[in-house]
């Protein structure tokens, strides 16, 4: 029986998704080590190491070979790393080509070259499902572009903002990380074959020309030296991953205090049944945006776990590179379903302008009293107008009344604004809505150059 969220038949789409639980199945690592072993093959006949019939005939092997996956448990549980048992295999299979199988290489040379490759595949597919959310958010974006709402600080009202500019805010982030994605891959994607201590010793006069040979038949980057022990470029991709599903997560933050009772602005999509209580028929939890927090506190644990697996000893580690085997494929697995939960609920996500109007006129017009004391600066003076304003506000808190009906009381304030219409017209919150419209215009614009034409 499965025993943890990410292969339980109950939790695995929530903490997962399929496309990339089959890049990280056995199955497929056991398919990649195979494939960096028939590469370094063809490499090495390429070179003239050995005939090409004999890496024809180990890449024929790897491709038709039944896997006693038994046998290589029980020897990876024996040995600590599976591929010598995959190499006795392979080279079996191979019949007389068996003895060129692994030529000059080192168990994690293999090891490494298939992790890159596992990498790339699930990159692909995070950069992929990262561009469907911008999109997304695109849209969200542009609908919402001048619906107004009370803008909060310190969980206080703050200015009025729009639904737009806030949804703008969201997608800013996201697209540095499609940014940092595209811009990190050449130092992640790179092949590993350097041998037992990295220096190719064992076949010296042909090492970096088999090395570029088996990198250009996997569609790497060469390696300017071994990366055994600088781990670096795949703690990049765990913390890359680490900002993606912060960065979601603060999108699922804001969705949930906007989707309280009290607040009421926003509503998850609603699909029968889903985020319900088995005692309180009126629930409707915000399922998706819980996902979304949960993926980015656990990855957030693997970013921390990559970060001290960098730290090896000499050329070859003695344990922080096992620490990539439990925190590689569980990060990729909860940032893959925290962008599917994204997409799900920010496509439909319900909201309700009404409410949001609602409560930006709880505090009686306060949110815009910057507004006000900007406007009565050039007569008083920026201080003396934020005294008044200041004063003021506190007397509609404790009469419970407009600020503008205060305001329209004190003499000076409508000498400064000159009308008592222009003191309305000021305590009016869609009229101090700032560049809010402009910059969502702009960060649809800048997106949209930069998103493939199919999303």
């Amino acid at each position: 029986m499965p025993s943890t969220a990410f292969d339980s038949a109950l939790f695995r789409d929530m903490f997962g998704t399929p496309e990339m639980r089959a890049i990280f199945s056995d199955e497929a690592l056991i398919g990649r080590y195979l494939e960096a072993e028939t590469a370094l093959a063809r490499a090495q006949a390429g070179a003239g190491l050995f005939p090409a019939a004999a890496a024809l005939a180990i890449t024929n092997a790897a491709q038709t070979m039944v896997i006693d996956y038994d046998k290589l448990r029980h020897e990876t549980e024996i040995v600590g790393y599976p591929i010598l048992s995959l190499v006795h295999q392979l080279a079996t299979a191979s019949g007389d080509a068996g003895g060129f199988v692994h030529w000059g290489a080192t168990t994690q040379d293999i090891m490494d070259t298939a992790t890159v490759l596992q990498i790339r595949a699930a990159l692909l597919l995070i950069g992929r499902e990262l561009d469907n959310v911008r999109a997304i958010l695109i849209s969200l974006a542009a609908k919402h572009r001048d619906t107004v709402m009370a803008g909060r600080t310190h969980l206080q009202h703050a200015l009025p903002v729009t639904f737009g500019y806030k949804v703008a805010v969201w997608l800013s982030s996201l697209n540095r990380h499609a940014e940092r994605l595209n811009q990190a891959l050449p130092r992640i994607l790179m092949g590993e074959f350097a041998g037992a201590a990295g220096t190719l010793a064992s076949i010296p006069e042909k090492g970096l020309e088999i090395q570029k040979r088996f990198c250009d038949e996997l569609g790497l980057h060469q390696p300017p030296i071994a990366w055994h022990v600088a781990r670096d470029g795949i703690a990049e991709a765990v913390t890359l991953l680490g900002l993606i599903t912060g960065s979601l997560a603060k999108i699922a933050t804001d969705v949930m205090l906007m989707a309280t009772t009290e607040f009421g602005e926003v509503s998850e999509p609603f699909v029968p049944g889903r985020g319900a209580s088995s005692t309180m028929p009126q629930k409707r939890n915000p399922i998706s945006c819980e996902l979304m927090l949960a993926a980015a506190k656990s990855v957030r644990q693997h970013v921390a776990a990559m970060l001290d697996g960098m730290i090896h000893d000499f050329e070859r580690a003695t344990g922080p590179w096992h620490v990539e085997w439990v925190s590689l494929p569980e990060s990729f697995l909860l940032t893959a379903s925290s962008l599917a939960n994204a997409k799900f609920m920010l496509a439909g996500l319900v909201v309700h302008e009404a409410r949001m109007r609602q409560n930006l006129d709880i505090t009686h017009g306060l949110i815009v009293a910057e507004s006000v004391m900007m406007a009565a600066a050039p007569r008083l003076g920026r201080q003396k107008a934020h005294d008044v304003i200041y004063n003021a506000c506190r007397q509609a808190i404790e009469q419970h009344t407009q600020l503008a009906d205060i305001l329209l009381q004190i003499p000076e304030i409508i000498e400064a604004l000159g009308t008592p219409e222009a003191v309305r017209q000021h305590c009016e919150p869609t009229k101090y809505l700032g560049l809010a419209g402009q910059m969502v215009d702009r960060m649809i614009a800048t997106t949209t150059a930069t998103l493939p034409a199919t999303v």
